[in-house]
């Protein structure tokens, strides 16, 4: 997803999309454990994505306690 995407998010929005891209990043750990991964790529782009909406809510948090 893409950054300005995120932004535009409310903080519940980004924690639940959060939520949402670790089980996916798990479901797809436990395909590989079993030898069936379709898209390994997709691996690489969840824990961008998960890092990106951490990255957001860490931005928000710091500029709350600023004002």
């Amino acid at each position: 997803m893409k950054l300005k995407d995120l932004k535009g998010l409310n903080s519940e929005e980004l924690i639940q999309r959060n939520k949402g891209l670790k089980k996916e990043l798990f479901d797809l750990n436990y395909q590989r454990k079993m030898g069936r991964v379709e898209k390994p790529a997709r691996f690489k782009i969840i824990r961008k994505d998960i890092a990106r909406v951490l990255t957001i809510l860490k931005e928000r948090e710091r500029d709350g306690r600023k004002s």
